[in-house]
């Protein structure tokens, strides 16, 4: 049976979920060193006036003269310009998995290790949902509020780590139905001159 090609692999990967090309790459990689490597041999036995295109490789590329990593950025940027591959929908795709579970900051990292970045719209809606996602992550772990400051600290460090801001943490774990007196957008009612 024959080892299936890098661009039906690609495919695979792609009609699972969608990948960043960095992430493709990287999986593909492996795949193109072993088949330049399996392939050699049968390649110096050949004439060198036979067609040499091999079948795996992409529109336009000799795959007896590139190297894998030569082979493997070609097939990505055939994808791309079929738009089987998209940054935009990778990080569309990525948001709307991470969202529910962490933190801005921790959505911004794994973007940037994917090297993309958010489009400012979807940062405006990450960023103005960010509390509310923080309070929701909290109550799903936590059943009670802090009630002491060793609770406190536990229940922040655990947000931190799932990559919310301080200043995001720091209202996510005030007491419920005390007024908000760091918010400088909710007026605290000691504040209030009579009529």
């Amino acid at each position: 049976m024959k080892p299936r090609s890098l661009k039906a692999r690609a495919l695979q990967w792609l009609a699972q979920r969608e990948q960043s090309r960095v992430e493709l790459r990287r999986k593909l990689l492996p795949y193109a060193v072993a088949e330049a490597q399996a392939n050699a041999p049968a390649r110096a036995d050949t004439d060198s006036d036979t067609d040499s295109r091999d079948a795996t490789a992409p529109p336009g590329l000799d795959a007896s003269q590139a190297t894998p990593a030569a082979r493997v950025d070609a097939l990505l940027d055939w994808l791309e310009a079929h738009r089987y591959l998209s940054s935009e929908r990778f990080v569309e795709s990525r948001v709307h998995a991470r969202a529910a579970r962490f933190g801005n900051l921790r959505i911004r990292q794994e973007l940037k290790q994917h090297q993309v970045a958010l489009a400012p719209a979807a940062a405006q809606a990450l960023k103005d949902s960010e509390l509310e996602r923080a309070l929701a992550v909290r109550e799903r772990k936590f059943a009670q509020w802090p009630a002491n400051a060793t609770e406190r600290a536990r229940q922040a460090r655990f947000l931190a780590g799932r990559g919310f801001s301080p200043e995001v943490i720091g209202r996510a774990l005030r007491t419920p139905g005390r007024p908000h007196q760091d918010d400088p957008d909710i007026p605290d009612p000691a504040d209030a001159t009579p009529g």
